[in-house]
């Protein structure tokens, strides 16, 4: 019984997704979700209670936690700014192929008609991006002028606005080949100068 309700709450979340990610909140009914899933209007209530709900439900799955990328990203034999870059691709990658991520991030864009307090995927970001960087730092893989907190912050809102811009203007398709100019720009500015001192067993 467990199991088959975990397969229905499934279900009405990912048929959530798709809808909220093709037509937005206010777009998408109750009615739509249960037509979508093929599953009836009460059987989304007694999971989610309410469309607010299913909206901050869809928002926790992938975009505001990312857990699916914990492993990526902690794995210290890959160094940091490898990891931090390939980290960006991955997230660029689920933005635009990823229904239950491109929902999220919908929903997150409009938070202001969602009457729930929607987790802010920020700050999970921009705490991994200062733990890569700091890193970095240490084995003198960036510049030591560069300070891994603002640097994080400034990096996962410019990389967030490339991604958002760069759909809207020209398709999903080229997100990932932008990313590649942006890092082309950006990486040289991270890195030391050349002949710089390296900390000792960097």
């Amino acid at each position: 019984m467990q199991k088959r309700a975990k397969a229905t709450r499934r279900s009405l979340l990912e048929a959530a997704a798709q809808l909220f990610a093709e037509q937005g909140y206010a777009g998408t009914s109750v009615n739509d979700i249960s037509a979508r899933s093929g599953r009836t209007s009460g059987a989304v209530y007694f999971h989610y209670a309410s469309k607010e709900g299913i909206a901050l439900a869809v928002v926790r799955d992938r975009f505001a936690t990312w857990s699916q990328l914990t492993t990526a990203y902690a794995d210290r034999a890959v160094p940091p700014v490898e990891r931090l870059v390939g980290l960006s691709y991955d997230i660029a990658r689920a933005l635009a192929e990823d229904p239950v991520t491109r929902a999220g991030a919908r929903l997150w864009a409009e938070r202001a008609t969602i009457d729930a307090p929607l987790p802010d995927p920020f700050a999970l970001w921009t705490a991994a991006a200062t733990r890569l960087l700091a890193e970095a730092r240490l084995a003198g893989q960036v510049a030591p002028h560069v300070r891994p907190a603002p640097t994080a912050r400034a990096l996962v809102r410019a990389f967030f606005g490339l991604c958002s811009l760069t759909e809207a203007l020209e398709g999903a398709a080229t997100v990932t080949d932008r990313l590649t100019d942006w890092w082309q720009l950006t990486l040289p500015s991270l890195r030391p100068a050349p002949g710089a001192h390296r900390p000792a067993g960097g």
